[in-house]
Protein backbone atom coordinates (compact mmCIF):
# COMPACT_ATOMS: atom_id res chain seq x y z
CA UNK A 1 0.00 0.00 0.00
CA UNK A 2 1.19 3.48 -0.82
CA UNK A 3 1.93 5.84 2.07
CA UNK A 4 1.20 8.87 -0.13
CA UNK A 5 -2.02 10.53 1.10
CA UNK A 6 -4.78 10.94 -1.49
CA UNK A 7 -5.01 14.33 -3.14
CA UNK A 8 -7.97 16.64 -2.57
CA UNK A 9 -9.70 15.71 -5.81
CA UNK A 10 -9.75 12.02 -4.94
CA UNK A 11 -11.01 12.79 -1.44
CA UNK A 12 -13.80 14.96 -2.85
CA UNK A 13 -14.81 12.22 -5.27
CA UNK A 14 -14.81 9.65 -2.47
CA UNK A 15 -16.88 11.95 -0.24
CA UNK A 16 -19.41 12.43 -3.02
CA UNK A 17 -19.58 8.65 -3.26
CA UNK A 18 -20.66 8.46 0.37
CA UNK A 19 -17.30 8.03 2.09
CA UNK A 20 -17.63 10.17 5.24
CA UNK A 21 -14.05 9.42 6.26
CA UNK A 22 -12.84 11.07 3.05
CA UNK A 23 -14.51 14.36 3.96
CA UNK A 24 -13.13 13.95 7.47
CA UNK A 25 -9.66 13.84 5.91
CA UNK A 26 -10.34 17.15 4.15
CA UNK A 27 -11.49 18.66 7.45
CA UNK A 28 -8.34 17.46 9.20
CA UNK A 29 -6.17 18.75 6.36
CA UNK A 30 -7.50 22.32 6.35
CA UNK A 31 -9.34 23.17 9.56
CA UNK A 32 -6.30 24.60 11.39
CA UNK A 33 -5.19 26.61 8.37
CA UNK A 34 -8.65 28.10 7.82
CA UNK A 35 -9.03 28.78 11.55
CA UNK A 36 -5.74 30.68 11.74
CA UNK A 37 -6.76 32.81 8.78
CA UNK A 38 -10.17 33.59 10.25
CA UNK A 39 -8.72 34.54 13.64
CA UNK A 40 -6.80 37.29 11.89
CA UNK A 41 -9.71 38.32 9.68
CA UNK A 42 -12.28 38.39 12.50
CA UNK A 43 -10.04 39.26 15.43
CA UNK A 44 -11.81 36.79 17.72
CA UNK A 45 -10.98 33.13 18.28
CA UNK A 46 -14.54 32.17 19.29
CA UNK A 47 -16.02 33.75 16.17
CA UNK A 48 -13.36 32.09 14.02
CA UNK A 49 -14.17 28.70 15.53
CA UNK A 50 -17.88 29.17 14.79
CA UNK A 51 -17.23 30.22 11.19
CA UNK A 52 -14.85 27.31 10.58
CA UNK A 53 -17.53 24.87 11.69
CA UNK A 54 -20.16 26.58 9.53
CA UNK A 55 -17.77 26.63 6.56
CA UNK A 56 -17.16 22.89 6.65
CA UNK A 57 -20.87 22.17 7.07
CA UNK A 58 -21.63 24.37 4.07
CA UNK A 59 -18.79 22.83 2.08
CA UNK A 60 -20.17 19.35 2.79
CA UNK A 61 -23.69 20.35 1.78
CA UNK A 62 -22.47 22.06 -1.40
CA UNK A 63 -19.78 19.54 -2.27
CA UNK A 64 -21.60 18.45 -5.43
CA UNK A 65 -21.21 22.02 -6.77
CA UNK A 66 -17.40 21.81 -6.59
CA UNK A 67 -16.34 21.43 -10.21
CA UNK A 68 -12.61 21.07 -9.74
CA UNK A 69 -11.76 24.12 -11.88
CA UNK A 70 -10.14 25.59 -8.76
CA UNK A 71 -8.24 23.93 -5.93
CA UNK A 72 -10.42 22.59 -3.13
CA UNK A 73 -8.83 24.81 -0.48
CA UNK A 74 -9.42 27.98 -2.52
CA UNK A 75 -13.06 26.97 -2.88
CA UNK A 76 -13.22 26.29 0.86
CA UNK A 77 -11.53 29.61 1.71
CA UNK A 78 -14.08 31.45 -0.43
CA UNK A 79 -16.91 29.87 1.55
CA UNK A 80 -15.20 30.64 4.88
CA UNK A 81 -14.40 34.25 4.04
CA UNK A 82 -17.92 34.90 2.75
CA UNK A 83 -19.31 33.51 5.99
CA UNK A 84 -16.88 35.66 7.98
CA UNK A 85 -18.04 38.79 6.14
CA UNK A 86 -21.68 37.90 6.76
CA UNK A 87 -21.01 37.39 10.44
CA UNK A 88 -19.21 40.72 10.78
CA UNK A 89 -22.09 42.52 9.10
CA UNK A 90 -24.59 40.87 11.44
CA UNK A 91 -22.70 41.38 14.66
CA UNK A 92 -20.55 44.41 14.06
CA UNK A 93 -18.49 43.20 17.00
CA UNK A 94 -16.43 46.03 18.52
CA UNK A 95 -12.67 45.79 18.28
CA UNK A 96 -11.30 43.42 20.88
CA UNK A 97 -10.00 44.76 24.14
CA UNK A 98 -6.27 45.03 24.64
CA UNK A 99 -6.34 42.02 26.98
CA UNK A 100 -8.13 39.90 24.37
CA UNK A 101 -5.69 41.00 21.69
CA UNK A 102 -2.82 40.07 23.99
CA UNK A 103 -4.31 36.63 24.47
CA UNK A 104 -4.38 36.25 20.69
CA UNK A 105 -0.81 37.49 20.43
CA UNK A 106 0.26 34.86 22.93
CA UNK A 107 -0.51 32.21 20.30
CA UNK A 108 2.14 33.56 17.96
CA UNK A 109 5.12 31.19 17.57
CA UNK A 110 8.61 32.44 18.30
CA UNK A 111 11.73 31.30 16.48
CA UNK A 112 13.90 30.98 19.59
CA UNK A 113 13.64 31.28 23.36
CA UNK A 114 13.44 35.04 24.05
CA UNK A 115 14.34 36.82 27.24
CA UNK A 116 11.47 38.12 29.35
CA UNK A 117 11.90 41.62 27.91
CA UNK A 118 12.08 40.34 24.32
CA UNK A 119 9.01 38.18 24.86
CA UNK A 120 7.06 41.19 26.15
CA UNK A 121 8.09 43.28 23.13
CA UNK A 122 7.13 40.48 20.71
CA UNK A 123 3.73 40.10 22.34
CA UNK A 124 3.10 43.86 22.30
CA UNK A 125 4.06 44.02 18.63
CA UNK A 126 1.77 41.12 17.74
CA UNK A 127 -1.04 42.76 19.72
CA UNK A 128 -0.61 46.10 17.98
CA UNK A 129 -0.35 44.45 14.56
CA UNK A 130 -3.64 42.66 15.16
CA UNK A 131 -5.24 45.91 16.32
CA UNK A 132 -4.01 47.64 13.16
CA UNK A 133 -5.39 44.86 10.96
CA UNK A 134 -8.80 45.15 12.62
CA UNK A 135 -8.94 48.86 11.77
CA UNK A 136 -8.77 48.10 8.03
CA UNK A 137 -11.88 47.47 5.98
CA UNK A 138 -12.85 43.85 5.42
CA UNK A 139 -11.56 43.65 1.85
CA UNK A 140 -8.12 45.06 2.63
CA UNK A 141 -7.73 42.93 5.75
CA UNK A 142 -8.59 39.75 3.83
CA UNK A 143 -6.05 40.46 1.13
CA UNK A 144 -3.28 41.27 3.62
CA UNK A 145 -3.95 38.15 5.67
CA UNK A 146 -3.99 35.91 2.60
CA UNK A 147 -0.87 37.44 1.06
CA UNK A 148 1.34 38.33 4.02
CA UNK A 149 0.32 35.82 6.69
CA UNK A 150 -0.82 32.87 4.57
CA UNK A 151 1.70 33.49 1.75
CA UNK A 152 -0.92 32.92 -0.95
CA UNK A 153 0.04 33.81 -4.51
CA UNK A 154 -1.75 36.64 -6.32
CA UNK A 155 -3.42 34.03 -8.50
CA UNK A 156 -4.69 32.05 -5.50
CA UNK A 157 -6.04 35.20 -3.84
CA UNK A 158 -7.78 36.09 -7.09
CA UNK A 159 -9.44 32.66 -7.12
CA UNK A 160 -10.48 32.86 -3.47
CA UNK A 161 -11.88 36.39 -3.67
CA UNK A 162 -13.13 36.01 -7.25
CA UNK A 163 -11.49 39.09 -8.71
CA UNK A 164 -8.87 39.78 -11.39
CA UNK A 165 -5.21 39.51 -10.43
CA UNK A 166 -4.74 43.18 -11.30
CA UNK A 167 -7.42 44.12 -8.78
CA UNK A 168 -5.70 41.99 -6.14
CA UNK A 169 -2.42 43.83 -6.75
CA UNK A 170 -3.99 47.30 -6.60
CA UNK A 171 -6.01 46.52 -3.47
CA UNK A 172 -3.00 44.95 -1.79
CA UNK A 173 -1.00 48.10 -2.52
CA UNK A 174 -3.69 50.29 -0.93
CA UNK A 175 -4.06 47.88 1.99
CA UNK A 176 -0.34 48.01 2.73
CA UNK A 177 -0.45 51.81 2.78
CA UNK A 178 -3.42 51.79 5.15
CA UNK A 179 -1.74 49.26 7.43
CA UNK A 180 1.43 51.34 7.54
CA UNK A 181 -0.60 54.41 8.52
CA UNK A 182 -2.35 52.49 11.31
CA UNK A 183 0.94 51.09 12.62
CA UNK A 184 2.50 54.54 12.65
CA UNK A 185 -0.32 55.68 14.92
CA UNK A 186 -0.04 52.67 17.21
CA UNK A 187 3.69 51.96 17.36
CA UNK A 188 6.56 54.02 18.77
CA UNK A 189 8.81 55.31 16.01
CA UNK A 190 11.71 53.00 16.90
CA UNK A 191 9.45 49.92 16.50
CA UNK A 192 7.96 50.71 13.10
CA UNK A 193 10.77 49.48 10.85
CA UNK A 194 10.19 45.78 11.53
CA UNK A 195 6.42 45.98 11.75
CA UNK A 196 5.92 47.81 8.46
CA UNK A 197 7.93 45.37 6.35
CA UNK A 198 4.70 43.86 5.03
CA UNK A 199 3.82 47.21 3.45
CA UNK A 200 6.65 46.65 0.96
CA UNK A 201 6.95 44.25 -1.96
Amino acid sequence: MSDVPPDDTRLVQAALGGDKDAFGCLVGRYQDRVFNTLVRVLGCRDDAKDVVQDAFVQAFVKLDTFRGDAKFYTWLYRIALNLALSQRRRRRRPTESLDAAKEFAGEEPVAQQPTAAEDLIQRERATLLQQALLKLNDGHRQILVLRELESCSYETIAEILQMPVGTVRSRLFRARIQLKEQLQHLLPEEMTNDETRMTKE
